[in-house]
């Protein structure tokens, strides 16, 4: 027996859930677990469900379409370990996460390798035998500098997931839309609250009670992609900036591997730039 996760995007009408179920049903198979959501602002409906049993997931594809209003979105996902690159610059806490719980087994994930414009985090890496690139950004013009890390990563021959692990640069549009829906970012803030730059220093600055981060897919509006995760923890008139700063590297860290973990597991749609996560 096998396990498939089955992803469906459709416009809303009646019935929907009973007709998919009759369909897993004519093929004998078991749900084993089942989510939907109706945005009846847009009539959209989502719908995650996990099935086992012995079925050609093309043919089960296709059955499924056949029964859907038109344009609508079917995946059968075949559950298995998904190929994924991360990007970090200098600071360790959130790449160091990552390490110790895909160390841990906690990811579904083969991470093919780390690339930074720095060799600061080599050593750190190579204590978990996965392979660091630099590729410095030194001398180069920003578009210069990210052909080659696009020539990299299409050295392999399926990456399902970016992820940047505290990655400082601005990506430019040819690098988002070479992965869109595909480049995980933590900000180091409770968006869309202090965008840019230090929002830590812009927190303090402000006076606030609570920071957060949010991690979110990355699209061409800086820091306004669809959000995926987000945490917060409590502040006083004590603090610092740089003492939100440490306190917020915890959150940072913990936010950026929970959303992975849901891309991971397939239970992220993104739909007019938000998230439906079941």
């Amino acid at each position: 027996m096998s396990q498939y996760r089955i992803l469906i995007e459709a416009n809303d009408e009646k019935g929907l859930v009973h007709k998919v179920s009759s369909i897993f049903y004519g093929y004998d198979l078991n749900i084993l677990s089942n989510s939907e959501y109706v945005d009846n602002e847009n009539n959209k409906f989502f719908m995650r469900s996990v099935v086992d049993g012995i079925v050609d997931g093309v043919e089960l594809e296709k059955s499924i379409n056949d029964i859907l209003p038109s344009k609508s979105t079917v995946r059968v996902i075949y559950p298995k370990k998904k190929n994924i690159i991360i990007m970090a610059t200098k600071e360790l806490h959130a790449l160091g996460d990552i390490l110790i719980r895909h160390e841990a087994g906690e990811l579904e994930a083969n991470i093919l390798a780390v690339v930074s414009n720095y060799d600061a985090l080599e050593s750190l890496v190579s204590k978990f035998d996965i392979p660091y690139i630099t590729i410095s950004h030194e001398g180069l013009e920003r578009p210069a500098h990210e052909s080659k890390i696009i020539e990299y990563i299409d050295s392999f021959e399926d990456v399902d997931y970016i992820v940047l692990a505290k990655y400082m640069r601005i990506l430019t549009p040819r690098f988002v839309e070479t992965y869109k829906d595909k480049i995980i970012n933590i900000h180091h803030s409770f968006l869309p609250a202090f965008i840019g730059a230090n929002p830590y220093k812009q927190a303090y600055d402000r006076g606030v009670k609570i920071i957060g981060a949010t991690a979110h897919f990355v699209n061409n509006n800086l820091d306004e992609g669809p959000i995926i995760a987000q945490e917060v923890i409590h502040v006083d008139h004590a603090y610092s900036w740089k003492d939100m700063q440490r306190s917020g590297k915890d959150v940072e860290k913990v936010v950026l591997s929970r959303a992975l973990k849901l891309a991971l597991e397939d239970r992220i749609f993104v739909f007019a730039n938000k998230t439906v996560i079941f």
